[in-house]
């Protein structure tokens, strides 16, 4: 087996909370009083473009909230948004070691919109982790698409079983084995932590 040169990292689920996912969604709307069915049928429509960053947090606001007149303001709401956003302490601890050990080519591969990304990466000190962030807001392009691994492999100029991705969904990770990559299923820092020294890599 190739030695891992590239471990390529989802962000929400794996280091972090998830940003705007199911949870967080039902979480703000429960805070707010408002109706789930009624914002879901708007959000469906808008999320490939919100996390592909085609629309700004604004936009996207502006046709599953503020469509209406409330009783909160927008600020309010999206202060709470972002409040939602929470750390994995051991899991952040896992990757800053391999970071230190230069063992390897850190990266993100993750889906979150363009506000809400770079928010995360300032707010929970990132960018001393990775040396690239391949965000769905960035790039146009979303997991589980085969073209979001391909970008990350061409920017990389790396080969597909010289690389790691850890996720925590199946389908995510589905796309990048096809592709040829190593693949880990993140369930615990432990867990992460000894399927990669399977792999040859330790910090």
């Amino acid at each position: 087996m190739p030695q891992v040169s590239a471990i390529f990292w989802d962000v929400g689920g794996v280091l972090l909370s998830n940003a705007w996912d199911h949870a967080q969604r039902h979480q703000a709307l429960t805070q707010f009083g408002l109706d789930e069915a009624e914002f879901h049928d708007r959000h469906d429509m808008l999320v490939s473009s919100f996390e592909r960053g085609k629309i700004s947090l604004d936009e996207y606001l502006d046709r599953t909230i503020f469509y209406r007149p409330r009783g909160f303001t927008r600020h309010t709401f999206r202060e709470f948004m972002f409040s939602l956003s929470q750390p994995k302490p051991e899991m952040l601890a896992l990757a800053r070691d391999l970071a230190a050990s230069r063992c390897c080519l850190m990266s993100t591969i993750n889906n979150e919109s363009l506000e809400l990304n770079l928010y995360r990466i300032e707010t929970f000190g990132l960018r001393r982790i990775f040396s690239l962030f391949v965000s769905s807001c960035f790039v146009g392009l979303r997991k589980p698409e085969e073209g979001i691994y391909k970008l990350a492999l061409e920017i990389t100029q790396k080969a597909p079983e010289e690389c790691c991705f850890i996720d925590d969904r199946p389908l995510n990770l589905e796309s990048a084995d096809r592709l040829g990559m190593q693949t880990i299923r993140a369930e615990n820092p432990a867990q992460v932590r000894d399927e990669l020294k399977k792999l040859g890599v330790e910090c």
